[in-house]
């Protein structure tokens, strides 16, 4: 009964409450959840998105990417923070529609497919991270983070490759094409 009641709040909050964004089968959000973007949010099949997370920038995520609790997608410029003689609590911001600082220009997010992503990271705007890669728990992702490859601190750099050896990394990628076909 509650794995239906889960499925039919996943069917409500991708069909009517986030509509406007392109998120495909297989999402699930925890409580607590928020997504907005000034322009594009397109999420990839298999999406899990943890309690008290949520997305405040344009963003591409793949498929078969999973976010921990508290994980957060956030601009680097919402706030026009040099808008002179204003404080910056009445600043402009992008939520407003003749915003056209910085933040207006930035550019998404990109996470590729068969990404993990940490309890508590912060991921700014902007940031490439490619396939395969693990974000520890805690980070914030400022600069683009290779594929397969481990990221973690403040700010998140390499910690080491997601797997042992080229072998057993190729191995994986082979075994993925067959499982995503199915």
């Amino acid at each position: 009964m509650i794995r239906i009641l889960k499925n039919i709040r996943d069917i409500y909050l991708v069909k009517i409450k986030w509509r406007k964004y392109d998120i495909g089968e297989g999402f699930h959000a925890g409580a607590r959840v928020r997504l907005w973007a000034k322009n594009k949010i397109k999420i990839g099949k298999d999406f899990y998105i943890g309690r008290d997370s949520q997305i405040e920038s344009d963003c591409v995520i793949g498929d078969y990417v999973i976010f921990g609790n508290k994980v957060a997608i956030v601009g680097k410029y919402d706030h026009n923070f040099q808008q002179v003689g204003v404080p910056v609590r009445h600043a402009m911001q992008i939520r407003d529609k003749s915003y056209n600082w910085k933040g207006a220009e930035t550019k998404p997010v990109i996470i590729g497919n068969d990404v993990w992503v940490g309890y508590g990271v912060i991921i700014m705007s902007g940031v490439r991270i490619g396939d395969g890669a693990i974000i520890a728990a805690g980070s914030i992702v400022v600069k683009d983070v290779e594929p397969y490859t481990i990221y973690g601190g403040i700010p998140a750099k390499k910690i080491r490759d997601r797997f042992e050896d080229t072998a057993a990394l190729d191995n994986h990628i082979q075994l993925l094409k067959q499982y995503t076909r199915t």
